[in-house]
């Protein structure tokens, strides 16, 4: 049986009589939201066995969770008795990401570089080692289109974006060590810079040229140029945007000679205000 945390903050005995809060194992809140996550990976719907088994707790907690996320209308159930995200959830959702004050701003630019250069547009933001995708425009032709999700992450190390944004925070090779840590990055392609040398020369490059370059480096066959964007700070990037292309159809060296076009549709949002 579980333990639950009472009004006081002390732990009550689970049903099984245990009282321990290193068990291991997830209990209120945070049981909740591990099926309210779990769910968001199922969008065809999940059956209880399943969900069950991937979250890791007995099927009668894993219930009474998702009774509670359907009170709330955060989880549903459909007619083949799987479970899947509520309405309420993605009203939620949806609302909160059309109301960043940075997605307002930033949409509009990423409509016109998608639709002058033909190929997908990215705004995104660092989130520890990884880039979040917060908005995502895909070119209005072209049968072939980039796989990238809004909210998708990807190694900051391997992306224009990611290495851009960690420009503004790795100053020496040191840093840059220190922040790959005991954690070796993962090499995405044979292009993906992973030593910490090699990544400050290429952050260092950034800081000399304003932008940076993803040569097949996430993605073999994918190359992105990104530019900073001040969305939220005059002087701090809130983000970057990107034109990732497919290189047979947009060689790099392209971007690069369009970087005067592309900043003169960030404008003033690309660029810092001290």
């Amino acid at each position: 049986m579980e333990h639950t945390q009472t009004l006081d903050g002390s732990t009550a005995p689970d049903e099984d009589g245990s009282t321990g809060v290193d068990s291991g194992r997830l209990v209120g809140s945070d049981r909740v939201l591990a099926v309210l996550k779990e769910l968001a990976r199922y969008p065809g719907g999940v059956g209880l066995e399943e969900l069950t088994r991937t979250v890791g707790s007995p099927k009668p907690t894993v219930h009474r969770a998702l009774s509670a996320l359907r009170r709330a209308g955060l989880a549903d159930q459909d007619g083949r008795g799987h479970y899947l995200l509520g309405d309420e959830f993605l009203r939620m959702a949806f609302a909160h990401h059309e109301a960043r004050p940075e997605h307002v701003r930033v949409r509009p630019l990423l409509e016109e570089l998608a639709a002058r250069f033909g190929e997908t547009a990215h705004y995104a933001v660092l989130d520890g080692r990884e880039v979040v995708y917060r908005a995502k425009i895909d070119p209005p032709d072209g049968a072939v289109r980039l796989t990238s999700t809004v909210g998708g992450r990807n190694p900051a190390h391997a992306t224009a974006v990611g290495k851009l944004l960690l420009a503004h925070q790795l100053a020496t090779v040191e840093e840059v060590a220190a922040w790959i840590g005991d954690t070796p990055l993962e090499r995405r392609t044979p292009q993906t810079l992973c030593a910490a040398d090699e990544l400050h020369r290429a952050l260092r490059a950034v800081r000399a040229q304003g932008h940076a370059l993803d040569d097949q480096e996430n993605e073999t066959g994918v190359n992105c140029l990104a530019l900073p964007v001040y969305a939220t700070s005059p002087t701090t990037p809130s983000g970057a945007v990107s034109i990732s292309a497919l290189a047979y159809r947009t060689p790099l060296p392209t971007l690069v000679e369009a970087l005067d076009e592309i900043r003169a549709v960030l404008g003033s949002l690309g660029e810092p205000h001290p």
